[in-house]
C-alpha cells in the first residue's frame, strides 16, 4: 500500500512568520486585475488575501512579510485596514519584480532566522481535518528538510487545468519533478515550509522558488504533506464561478 504521510509531531510549534506572496501581475486574471491587484479579487465574497490571512489568523501566525509590486498602494491600504491580529511587514518590489524566489530572498531580514510559512496570496483551501498550516507544523523536521510543500492529488485540484507537479516516494519525500508528456500525482497549492538555510547564499535578481527545491530535492531534502481538505486553482475569473459554485454547494 502507497503512504503517503509523515509522521507528525503534535506538540510541534507553528511558524511565527509566514512570508505571502502579493506581487504577481495577475495577467490570466484579467480584465478583473485591470484596477485591482489579484490578492484583492474576491472569491466567495471576500477578497483572497483576506482568505489567506484568515487562515495564518487562525493558524496562530504572529508576523506576515508581504511583497508587493503591482498595485502596491492598494494592497498596502488594505493590509493596513483589515490585517488585524499579524504584524504586517512590506517588502517593496516596486522597482522590479522579483519573482517567488528572489522576493523572499529580497525580504530574508525581515523574515528572519527561524523556518516560516511561504504562502501564495492568490489561494484559496478548505482546511480538512485539521488546519492545513498546522498540519504542515506539525511535519515538520528541521534536521531532514529544507523544505516541506503541501501538495494535493491531481484528481483533486479543483478548477486546475494542468498535469501535476511531483512525485513523492512512499516516506513522503519528493522525488521527481513532472517528465514532458506525462502526468504527475500531485499538486503544488502555493503553501510551504521554508528553512531560512535555502535563501541565505543566492545573489539578488528575479528569480523562481523552484530554483530552492531543485537544491533540496537533489539533496534529499524536499518533502511533501498531502493536504487533506479542499484546494481551488482560482487563476482566472472562469475558475472564480466554478469554485464560487462548489463553495455553495457545500
Amino acid at each position: 500500500m502507497t503512504v503517503y504521510a509523515l509522521r507528525p509531531q503534535p506538540d510541534a510549534p507553528v511558524p511565527e512568520t509566514a512570508m505571502v506572496m502579493a506581487a504577481g501581475l495577475g495577467k490570466r486574471m484579467r480584465p478583473l486585475t485591470a484596477t485591482r491587484p489579484k490578492p484583492l479579487v474576491e472569491v466567495a465574497g471576500k477578497t483572497l488575501l483576506d482568505h489567506t490571512f484568515d487562515h495564518l489568523r487562525e493558524a496562530g501566525v504572529k508576523r506576515a512579510v508581504v511583497n508587493v509590486h503591482y498595485l502596491a498602494d492598494q494592497i498596502e491600504a488594505h493590509l493596513k485596514a483589515r490585517a488585524k491580529g499579524i504584524d504586517v511587514l512590506i517588502s517593496d518590489e516596486r522597482a522590479q519584480l522579483l519573482e517567488t524566489g528572489g522576493g523572499v530572498v529580497k525580504a530574508r531580514e525581515m523574515i528572519g532566522d527561524k523556518p516560516f510559512f511561504c504562502v501564495n496570496s492568490d489561494n484559496l483551501w478548505i482546511d480538512g481535518p485539521v488546519d492545513a498550516l498546522r498540519q504542515l507544523a506539525a511535519a515538520w523536521d528541521d534536521e531532514k528538510m529544507d523544505a516541506l510543500l503541501l501538495l494535493v492529488p491531481l484528481a483533486r485540484a479543483n478548477c486546475h487545468g494542468g498535469q501535476g507537479d511531483f512525485r513523492l516516494d512512499p516516506f513522503g519525500r519528493i522525488i521527481e519533478r513532472r517528465k514532458p508528456g506525462r502526468l504527475a500525482p500531485f499538486v503544488y497549492i502555493g503553501i510551504q515550509i521554508l528553512s531560512p538555510r535555502v535563501i541565505r547564499d543566492w545573489p539578488e535578481g528575479p528569480f523562481s522558488t523552484n530554483l530552492f527545491w531543485d537544491r533540496a530535492m537533489a539533496q534529499g531534502r524536499l518533502w511533501g504533506v498531502v493536504h487533506q481538505g479542499m484546494w481551488f486553482d482560482v487563476g482566472t475569473p472562469v475558475a472564480i464561478g466554478e469554485a464560487e459554485t462548489v463553495l455553495a454547494e457545500m
